[in-house]
């Protein structure tokens, strides 16, 4: 079969050794090195791609890309695409799919394990006592023939990228040597884009989405930075000292992140941005250019508390101590940006607003009331059916006492609601 004039193939360089890539020179590949340069995300240039090779004739029904990912919560994520579909379908795969049956009988696991490539033309059925129900599926679906290869990124990363065709002959020699043409510098692509997202997802991981986007736009040298008005919340999880002391260290990891799963889900659900870890402490803001700041930073102490009851039920089941913690909230303006040494910087908030909320937080080891508000923060949220004044207290750092409320946890109440 002669390769369609459609194609627009110019021949490729060779050596006395065979032929070199490409192994035609195509329009689609011109695309892929300079006319992708402006998109952003790889699932874009996936789908365009595809579309591009349906044009050029050649039989793709479903393709797919399966990247290793450095997510805290997924191992990797498949993107797929099925003729027909302008954007692709994302699936994650969650830590320990390696271990599964669907994973270890997989054309992705052949390839992981050091295969150049895995072709199964399905319209040959076979029968050599292997569990093939992956191309059964491929094959109940209307394809004829599928084809895997890798993506060789830098430092012996390896990714995967799948093709199957639905012609009754499947891919005739010619579009499998056009396929392959496209790997290397897809490869390439990917691997711009990936790490593009590696990078962001890194970011987000460890200083939080907002603060992501502001190191992202270039906010990294020293000192720069905007002063913003936040609500403030700093928590803190009583006698961790005493704990760590005694228990087995991976007990003491298993508590923390139990914890820090029952503070943190809820501030992330309702808007607010966790900047630091402190040991057994963290430090969170919900800026106030959302107008509803101060009562979703309360429904995120409520529904935290909840959290926090319910695992301190399983530590009383397992015949343990339940779990202490202290809130300290106030609001005001603060520093929000890079401060550190020249070389090592922490992108975080400063300034006197977060020195009072560490002082309340402080405070309620004294009063023994698990969540205290400064008045400031109380009389913005307007909640004032949902705390219980306490008085006024000296703060190290404030010229006159401030009064004090303690949070009753009841965000049923009416100027509460969204």
């Amino acid at each position: 079969m002669q390769v369609p004039a459609l194609l627009n193939t110019i021949s490729g360089p060779t050596d006395t050794n065979g032929r070199l890539w490409p192994v035609h020179r195509r329009k689609i590949l011109d695309w892929l090195v300079t006319g992708t340069r402006d998109e952003r995300f790889i699932d874009n240039i996936f789908v365009e791609m595809l579309d591009r090779l349906l044009e050029a004739g050649l039989p793709v029904a479903r393709a797919s890309l399966h990247f290793r990912t450095m997510n805290p919560q997924w191992l990797g994520a498949r993107i797929l695409w099925r003729k027909g579909m302008a954007e692709t379908e994302i699936r994650t795969f969650d830590y320990g799919v390696e271990e599964t049956p669907e994973y270890l009988n997989s054309p992705v696991q052949k390839i992981n394990s050091g295969a150049d490539e895995v072709r199964w033309r399905l319209s040959e059925g076979t029968d050599d006592g292997s569990d093939h129900s992956f191309y059964d599926d491929l094959r109940t679906s209307g394809l004829t023939d599928y084809v895997a290869w890798p993506l060789d990124h830098t430092l012996g990363k390896r990714h995967v990228i799948s093709f199957a065709s639905d012609e009754p002959g499947g891919f005739s020699i010619d579009d499998m040597a056009f396929l392959a043409d496209l790997i290397p510098a897809f490869s390439l692509v990917s691997e711009i884009r990936l790490k593009n997202r590696l990078a962001r997802t890194l970011l987000e991981t460890y200083v939080g989405p907002h603060a992501s986007e502001q190191i992202l736009a270039g906010a990294t040298t020293r000192g720069s930075g905007v002063t913003v008005g936040a609500a403030i919340m700093i928590c803190d999880l009583r006698d961790f000292t005493a704990i760590s002391d005694i228990w087995p260290r991976d007990d003491v990891i298993e508590l923390l992140n139990g914890y820090f799963d029952a503070m943190s889900e809820p501030i992330e659900k309702h808007g607010g941005e966790i900047l630091k870890f402190m040991g057994d402490g963290l430090l969170a803001i919900f800026p106030l250019s959302k107008p509803t700041a101060c009562t979703d930073l309360l429904h995120a102490i409520s529904e935290a508390q909840a959290e926090m009851a319910a695992l301190n039920r399983g530590h009383v089941e397992a015949g343990r101590k339940p779990l202490g913690y202290g809130i300290g909230v106030h609001v005001g303006d603060v520093m929000y940006g890079n401060i550190g040494s020249r070389k090592r910087l922490d992108f975080t908030v400063i300034g006197p607003a977060v020195n009072i909320a560490s002082r309340l937080e402080n405070l309620t080891k004294e009063i023994k009331r698990p969540v205290l508000l400064s008045k400031a923060f109380a009389d913005m949220a307007a909640c004032r059916s949902s705390v219980e004044s306490l008085g006024s207290y000296p703060i190290r750092g404030v010229g006159e006492p401030v009064e004090v409320f303690a949070f009753l946890g009841q965000c049923e109440a009416e100027e509460m609601k969204d």
